[in-house]
């Protein structure tokens, strides 16, 4: 089992490109009154049949040719399923798909959120090509990031570039710290 939820993010999130998405929306929402921590990333990738969605909690299933198996998405059902959550995966062919997990935040069993700004750092500056929307909420703040709007500021200027990439590391986790205070989660 992978030992952070962010790493999960990062797996689920590659699926995605994998999927031809163009887009893709990621987000953590951490409830402590309802003791929760929904995680969901959606896509608007080529999307799955009704077999493939029964079938993609199989670590044996996979679509990939360069391997027999595939282990994010069942490791990430796992996760949170034993700590009394639920996960589901919503899609259609042509369309997209959508993956939601559902923690409980108290119990014992739960993985930590572990570096999801490092995991998002990466996705947005080595896949510049997709449009991300992630956003993270800690009980009634939140922030959300969109890529289109550092698009729309940097014209042709890659994500990879130094400077920029110091910027969105830097965005992520001054956005983080004012949402939650600099709490593990």
């Amino acid at each position: 089992m992978m030992s952070e939820i962010a790493m999960s993010v990062l797996d689920v999130a590659e699926n995605s490109v994998r999927a031809n998405a163009t887009w893709v929306r990621i987000e953590v929402l951490v409830d402590e009154s309802a003791d929760s921590l929904i995680v969901s990333i959606e896509d608007n990738g080529c999307g799955m049949s009704e077999e493939q969605v029964k079938k993609v909690s199989d670590p044996f299933f996979t679509t990939r040719t360069t391997r027999k198996v595939g282990l994010g998405v069942p490791f990430f059902k796992e996760a949170c399923e034993c700590t009394g959550g639920d996960f589901t995966i919503e899609s259609k062919e042509g369309v997209g798909t959508k993956f939601t997990a559902r923690f409980v935040l108290s119990h014992i069993d739960r993985i930590p959120l572990g570096d999801i700004n490092g995991s998002i750092h990466q996705l947005v500056t080595f896949r510049e090509e997709i449009h991300w929307i992630y956003r993270y909420k800690f009980n009634d703040k939140e922030f959300t990031m969109d890529t289109a709007e550092f698009r729309e500021v940097l014209g042709d200027i890659s994500f990879k570039t130094k400077d920029v990439s110091d910027y969105i590391m830097e965005y992520l986790n001054e956005n983080k710290f004012s949402v939650d205070g600099g709490r593990d989660i």
